[in-house]
């Protein structure tokens, strides 16, 4: 017996420690790319680069059309790169938005140590970039998936037209507590970006786009996230679709096409 107890409270013991230094190669799955690699797409478009404090490099792409209607900052999923991510601009440039998307650190072309309050910093100093190029009142964020938290955090930082959540977390600590709620998960956890918090600070209109057959982040999240701001967030279910597969559904494009015709919003006073 004491063997057993022995055994199960090493097992229990090191998977704390793996989960805890590894965690970074479960939670993203990024697509590296060598700093020559030369970007594709079918719309005319900008490479941009900036050096940060910390010696990091974030990469990104961004599209204009002629007379737009604003800019759709993309915090985009955990996987891949930019590279094949790009191909969403269109569902916005023809809406006419301009559109800006970044790789994390770690991510296609970014380079740098990648940590939560990093994703925030970054993606922050992106947005002050736009604010630079357009007024607040134009600036549209829209946050998939990893990506739905940091844009609900940079919403709560600043005033956005409008934030759009696509298939978002409660929390990722909540999302994540799901699969592994045996372990000490709040001290063992290094992203815990709480969406439910960063709603309630911003101050702009939000829509929430989920499929009701989203295994991976499910509805109830969503649902979870409305109930919390019933007055400023409008939930958008998509009946039938998956986490990967909301592009299959009509109903997704009408949700979008929708948002992004919604009227300017008053700016809160300073």
């Amino acid at each position: 017996m004491l063997i057993l107890v022995i055994s199960i409270a090493s097992f229990y013991v090191g998977f704390c420690l793996l989960f805890y230094f590894f965690q970074h190669f479960i939670f993203f799955r990024p697509e590296i790319l060598p700093a020559s690699f030369k970007y594709d797409y079918s719309f005319p478009f900008e490479e941009l680069e900036f050096a940060m404090e910390d010696g990091a490099r974030i990469n990104g792409i961004y599209f204009t059309v002629p007379s737009s209607r604003g800019v759709v900052f993309y915090l985009k999923g955990n996987s891949r790169s930019i590279k094949g991510w790009g191909k969403f601009a269109k569902d916005f440039l023809s809406n006419g938005y301009d559109f800006l998307m970044i790789d994390y650190r770690g991510f296609g072309k970014s380079r740098g140590k990648r940590s939560q309050e990093r994703l925030f910093n970054d993606s922050q100093f992106m947005y002050k970039w736009l604010r630079e190029r357009y007024p607040e009142d134009k600036i549209v964020l829209y946050g998939r998936s990893l990506g739905s938290g940091i844009a609900a955090r940079i919403a709560g930082w600043n005033n956005p037209r409008l934030l759009i959540l696509d298939s978002p977390y409660f929390s990722f600590y909540y999302n994540t507590r799901r699969f592994i709620f045996w372990t000490p998960l709040k001290w063992i956890l290094r992203y815990h970006i709480r969406t439910d918090q960063y709603l309630q600070a911003a101050t702009c209109p939000v829509h929430i786009i989920h499929g009701t057959h989203d295994h991976l982040i499910p509805f109830k999240q969503s649902e979870m996230l409305k109930a919390l701001c019933p007055d400023k967030v409008k939930l958008i279910p998509i009946a039938g679709a998956h986490h990967n597969n909301l592009q299959d559904f009509p109903e997704y494009y009408h949700a979008l096409y929708d948002s992004l015709s919604l009227p300017t919003q008053a700016q809160p006073t300073p």
